[in-house]
C-alpha cells in the first residue's frame, strides 16, 4: 500500500467519525419530526436535539450519594464504544483506514460492551427503576444477540467473511441476485434494530411510565454532561443499525478504492438514512407498544428468521 493510498484511508476514516457524529443527532430529529407530522402535529425543529445536548453539556452534574466510579464512568465508556462502531461500519466509502478491523464480531462486541456497563450503573445506585431497567435490557439482549449472530453467520456463508468492507464489495458485485436467504436475514436484521434501540413496539423512547422503561429506566439517575453522553451515544446506535443495514443489505451507490465516487457515496448515504427514518416513523405511527412478556415473542421470531435464512444459505451453496 503507497503512503498516499494510506493517507487517502486516514482522512476518509476522520471524515466517516465525523460525519456519524454530525449525522446522528439529524436522524432522530428527522425520526421525530416525520412521526409529529404524521400525528398532525407541527413537530419540533431537525436542529432541536443539538440545542439539547448544548444545553445538557452546559448543565452541572448531580451525582446521587452512593454513586460510585463506575456510574460517573459508563457514559464516556458507553459512548466511546458506540462510536468507535459507527466508525467501523462503512457509511459512504469502502476505503478506511479501520477496513481491516471492521468485523461483524467486532462490532457485536463493542456493541455488547456499551450495554454491560449501561446496565451495571442502572443497578449501582440501587434504586428499583434502575434495577427493573437492567434485567429488562438483559433479557433483551439474551434473545437479541443470538440472532445478530445469526445473521452476521448468514451473511458469513455467502460471502466467506465477516469484514464489512469486503461484504459491502462483494453485494455491490451484482453477482448476488434475488435470494430468500438474505431478505429473512434482511427482516431479522431489522427486528433487532428496533430491540436494541428501544424503540416501539419494544420500548417507547419518549415515554416517562417508570413501570414500561427500559432504556429511560437505567439513566433516570444521569444529568448534565453525563446525561448529554448517553443520550448521544443513543442516537449514535440508531444512525449505526441504519448504516449496518445499508452496508450489508443496500451497499449501492457506496465509494471503493478502484471505483466510485466519494459525493455520490456521501448523497446515496444521505437519501438511506433520510429513507430509513421515514420508514420508522412510519412503523412506530402504526403498530401500539406490546407486553414485556411478549418480547420474547419477538425477538424468537428474529431468531428463527436469522436461523431459517443461515440454513437456506447453507444447503444452496453445499458448504
Amino acid at each position: 500500500m503507497g503512503v498516499g493510498v494510506m493517507i487517502a484511508s486516514v482522512i476518509h476514516q476522520i471524515v466517516q467519525m465525523a460525519l456519524v457524529l454530525v449525522l446522528a443527532p439529524l436522524l432522530t430529529g428527522w425520526v421525530r419530526l416525520v412521526k409529529a407530522r404524521l400525528l398532525g402535529r407541527r413537530g419540533p425543529s431537525l436542529l432541536q436535539l443539538y440545542r439539547d445536548l448544548a444545553r445538557l453539556l452546559r448543565k452541572e452534574v448531580v451525582l446521587a450519594n452512593n454513586a460510585s466510579w463506575l456510574f460517573r464512568s459508563v457514559p464516556y465508556v458507553m459512548f466511546t464504544a458506540i462510536w468507535l462502531a459507527a466508525g467501523l461500519v462503512p457509511v459512504f466509502t469502502t476505503d478506511l483506514a479501520l477496513a481491516p478491523t471492521a468485523d461483524l464480531i467486532a462490532l457485536i462486541a463493542l456493541l455488547g460492551t456499551a450495554r454491560f456497563f449501561l446496565a451495571l450503573a442502572g443497578m449501582d445506585t440501587g434504586t428499583s427503576f434502575g434495577g427493573i431497567g437492567s434485567s429488562r435490557e438483559m433479557m433483551i439482549a439474551a434473545l437479541a444477540e443470538p440472532a445478530m449472530l445469526m445473521v452476521v453467520f448468514s451473511v458469513a456463508v455467502l460471502v466467506r467473511t465477516t469484514s464489512l468492507a469486503e461484504i459491502a464489495t462483494y453485494m455491490m458485485g451484482g453477482t448476488v441476485g434475488l435470494r430468500v436467504s438474505l431478505a429473512l436475514a434482511l427482516i431479522a436484521l431489522v427486528m433487532v434494530a428496533i430491540a436494541e434501540n428501544a424503540r416501539i413496539p419494544i420500548d417507547n423512547p419518549a415515554t416517562h411510565l417508570e413501570l414500561t422503561m427500559v432504556h429511560e429506566a437505567m439513566v433516570l439517575e444521569y444529568s448534565g454532561r453525563h446525561l448529554a453522553l448517553i443520550e448521544g451515544a443513543a442516537m449514535l446506535k440508531l444512525l449505526l443499525y441504519a448504516a449496518l443495514i445499508a452496508c450489508v443489505f443496500l451497499p449501492w451507490g457506496m465509494a471503493t478504492p478502484t471505483q466510485g465516487d466519494l459525493l455520490i457515496g456521501l448523497l446515496s448515504f444521505l437519501a438511506k438514512l433520510a429513507a430509513a427514518g421515514t420508514a420508522l416513523a412510519v412503523f412506530e405511527t402504526s403498530i401500539a407498544k406490546m407486553r414485556v412478556f411478549r418480547v420474547g415473542e419477538f425477538l424468537g421470531g428474529a431468531l428463527l428468521l436469522s436461523l431459517l435464512g443461515a440454513i437456506f444459505l447453507y444447503v444452496s451453496r453445499g458448504v
